[in-house]
């Protein structure tokens, strides 16, 4: 019989497929300041499901699977819902005949599900990441849909959702924020993506996060251009 305490990793990752249920609700109905929070919220979950599964030595098959198809609920339909709902009811409105493109927002969650299966089968994937984690495209798109975007042109949008679906699937290596030590030498790109995401949160609030995750990728190809 299993410890009851084995259960909790996969109690957490549950959770976190409630939040980005409810997070799609919210983003259908146009309050994307819930639907933010519901995804933050599954981004604590998504961080605590790993953690409690080290913790208390109960890694399963199921837990991972579970982890994924969650991840994509949270962090691949709820944003991509919220890039819909602000094309087809905001930005699109003033070109009646062209709302069928706001269906563009789905290549979102395709991408992440790509993301997600490519991260399943890649053992390289450890300590760094080969594209662009589906949670950080999650927060990205968050601070897009709180920035002004009521009066920017649509097109805007449409690119940013090619391009972030590419890195993505892309094979661009990006580095983890779990680290073995605290040594400024070996973390310094980390510290420095720490300060600037506070720093553009603390002045821009919700909206500060995309900037955080374009400042992610920035630090990533420095990384990249170091080796």
């Amino acid at each position: 019989m299993k410890r009851l305490s084995s259960y909790i990793p996969n109690f957490i990752t549950c959770c976190n497929l409630a939040a980005g249920s409810l997070a799609v609700i919210m983003a259908l109905r146009g309050t994307f300041e819930q639907a933010a929070i519901l995804i933050l919220i599954a981004a604590v979950c998504d961080f605590l499901d790993g953690l409690s599964a080290r913790l208390l030595h109960a890694y399963s098959p199921m837990g991972k699977e579970l982890d994924s198809l969650s991840d994509l609920v949270s962090f691949g339909l709820a944003p991509g819902v919220m890039v819909y709902t602000l094309l087809s009811d905001y930005l699109l409105l003033p070109y009646g005949n062209l709302s069928y493109v706001a269906y563009m927002a789905l290549l979102i969650p395709i991408a992440g599900g790509l993301r997600l299966a490519k991260f399943n089968v890649d053992d390289r994937q450890s300590t760094s990441f080969i594209g662009l984690p589906i949670p950080a495209n999650a927060l990205f798109w968050i601070g897009i849909c709180f920035a002004d975007t009521r009066n920017w042109n649509p097109a805007i949008i449409l690119i940013l959702i090619v391009v972030f679906s590419f890195l993505m699937v892309s094979n661009l290596p990006m580095f983890s924020l779990k680290t073995s030590n605290l040594s400024w030498k070996k973390n310094q790109l980390r510290y420095i993506l720490v300060v600037i995401s506070l720093l553009l949160v603390i002045w821009l609030g919700l909206t500060g996060l995309a900037g955080a995750i374009i400042a992610y990728i920035l630090l990533s190809l420095i990384a990249l251009f170091r080796k």
